[in-house]
């Protein structure tokens, strides 16, 4: 909506009523699952059974909180080691994609960043298959040749890893090429005018003025780590991320200890962002 432009009273009515509506869309599921989350009951569903905190803090059965149980702790410390692994590994190859792609000009090059672009547009539960039919396939060639049986190659935590960093570290590419556009390469020119080499002026010049994409690209890269579905769902072994973990038990019925959890992971996955929005408003 352009703000310059005359609105009767009744298009603004249309209008906040819309807006008002959308957000209510938005909000209103989530509101819901976080109120079932503190249901004295045994499923998250009315009618109210009166508040309690036991599916956070509960230690005894039937009613065991999050904090006591252990599989679901085990699950989000497996899902916060695949989560940092993905993200340091996204942003580390995404800087140097940004470099590649802003600053060097070779054949192929447009190619090439079509071909980092596809796993966005790839369904995560193809790419999950796709990655799972290859390391298989090598695996079960390495076997047939060799005898010899590489255990990484089959589903568990590094298939996991790699899964979602060929599509995570995409996104981390772009968040740090659209920072890097706007940089100043005279910046640089003037350190090497001054006797820097050109990696001390990479590493004092413009990795600080990189820094709030850097953080950025971490933290989205963890928290669509920490969530994904698709593609774990694809290459988990025994060791399951809390999504695949929160999946199990959701085939077993649900409990309001789901709630509990997802609260949690709303308030942990908004508490990121707004600590994100902060520092890049310092900068």
């Amino acid at each position: 909506m352009i703000p310059t432009i005359p609105r009767s009273r009744s298009f603004r009515l249309i209008y906040g009523t819309y807006v008002l509506l959308f957000f209510l869309y938005l909000v209103l599921p989530l509101a819901v699952v976080a109120t079932f989350a503190f249901n004295n009951s045994q499923f998250p569903s009315l009618p109210w059974e009166g508040f309690t905190w036991n599916w956070f803090f509960g230690e005894e059965r039937p009613q065991i909180g999050v904090f006591h149980e252990r599989g679901i702790l085990r699950a989000v410390g497996t899902s916060a080691f695949v989560a940092l692994c993905v993200a340091t590994l996204s942003v580390c190859v995404g800087t140097t994609n940004a470099f590649l792609f802003n600053r060097y000009e070779f054949r192929g090059k447009g190619l090439l960043y079509v071909l980092m672009l596809l796993p966005l547009v790839i369904p995560g539960i193809v790419l999950g298959i796709s990655v799972l039919v290859f390391s298989s396939t090598l695996a079960n060639g390495l076997w047939d040749l060799a005898q010899i049986d590489l255990q990484f190659l089959r589903p568990g935590l590094l298939l996991v890893i790699l899964g979602q960093f060929s599509f995570i570290t995409t996104i981390a590419t772009l968040v740090i090429s659209a920072r890097l556009q706007k940089f100043d390469r005279t910046l640089e020119e003037a350190a090497l005018n001054l006797g820097a080499t050109q990696l001390v002026a990479v590493r004092t010049v413009t990795l600080p003025f990189l820094a709030p994409a850097l953080i950025g690209a971490i933290v989205v890269a963890f928290l669509m780590s920490f969530e994904n579905f698709n593609t774990t769902l694809m290459l988990v072994g025994s060791d399951a991320p809390l999504t695949i973990a929160m999946f199990d038990r959701l085939k077993e019925g649900s409990t309001p200890l789901l709630n509990a959890v997802s609260l949690l992971l709303m308030l942990g996955s908004s508490l990121l962002a707004l600590g994100l929005i902060l520092f890049q408003r310092g900068r």
